[in-house]
């Protein structure tokens, strides 16, 4: 596997045919919630979600104070009933998708009993949603495994946190991803033979819509995906977890990339970055609307930034 692109202009995403039944989320913390707007912004669509460590949709109803004292560790887990109906009346306005959209999509939440940053509580509200939503969604809760706020890997050791915040925990999440919503039946994973791609993120902003995004965001692509139909696996990180802070860690090591190949998945890796006007130091995605009242629905900017890169591939959202 090799690395292209170069700081001074890094080119626009490939010309790729990718499969419009083949589109699934994930991400952790900040990027799990991210990954929950987009599935409910865009279900007819996206047809898998994994969600590690995050909560449920709308729970910062768009307040910084709110997401942070009522929707990371709070004394009563979130009211699910208030936030099934807050989605139920966006879908009907048209500023999500429609619900039927969701019957049949896969849904991984998962949560480690060692998390001491989001509650159990937090990440089980999210499995209530989508039933709520939804009796035909198949939603699969793992929260069970002795884990930390981290994204776990294979390699074995003592699931302590490095500064990238992956740990080698001898539980290889990006595979459980990969088979919860991805595909089942995945052979066992091995070295990565693609190219892991730098490209442009600029593009894909629509003008009076800045996502506040890093310029360079990241592309992995399996070899057979230059030349035949591949499905989009979409990783958004965790806060702190931005390439301009952690290089390529967490899109080089997270461990995705070794399952993409026998997945027949491109894999793409969006970067936020840091801010502090707005109010955003840690580069988390927007859960709780740094970029303005919208951030939750398809008319949220780093939403309308998904949905142009869906374009670039011929997915219509």
């Amino acid at each position: 596997m090799w690395l292209a692109g170069c700081a001074e202009s890094d080119p626009p995403l490939p010309p790729l045919q990718l499969d419009v039944d083949r589109v699934s989320v994930s991400g952790i913390s900040s990027g799990a919630y991210m990954a929950h707007q987009a599935h409910l912004a865009f279900s007819s669509t996206i047809d898998g979600a994994a969600l590690v460590a995050g909560g449920p949709y709308g729970c910062a109803r768009g307040d910084l104070q709110t997401a942070l004292s009522e929707c990371m560790h709070p004394p009563q887990a979130p009211a699910v009933d208030a936030l099934r109906d807050r989605v139920r009346e966006r879908s009907d306005n048209n500023a999500l998708d429609d619900l039927a959209g969701l019957a049949g999509d896969r849904v991984w939440i998962a949560h480690g009993r060692e998390d001491t940053v989001v509650s159990a509580g937090v990440s089980a509200a999210t499995a209530a949603l989508y039933r709520a939503l939804s009796a035909e969604t198949r939603v699969v809760v793992d929260d069970t495994r002795e884990i930390g706020h981290v994204f776990a890997t294979a390699a074995p050791g003592d699931c302590a946190a490095d500064d990238a915040h992956l740990a080698a925990c001898g539980f290889d999440l990006a595979g459980a991803i990969f088979r919860q919503v991805v595909d089942p039946a995945l052979p066992p994973a091995s070295a990565p033979q693609g190219e892991l791609l730098a490209f442009d993120q600029r593009p894909y902003a629509e003008d009076g819509h800045d996502p506040l995004l890093a310029d360079r965001g990241y592309l992995y692509v399996p070899p057979q995906c230059r030349t035949q139909s591949c499905g989009l696996h979409v990783a958004f990180h965790g806060c702190e977890m931005q390439a301009d802070r952690i290089g390529t860690r967490f899109v080089a090591e997270a461990g995705y990339n070794r399952w993409a190949d026998g997945a027949g998945v491109v894999v793409l890796y969006p970067q936020v970055r840091s801010s502090l006007m707005p109010l955003n130091p840690k580069a988390c995605w927007d859960w709780w609307g740094y970029t303005g009242r919208d951030y939750d629905t398809r008319d949220g900017a780093q939403l309308r930034w998904l949905k142009r890169v869906f374009a670039h591939f011929g997915i219509a959202v």
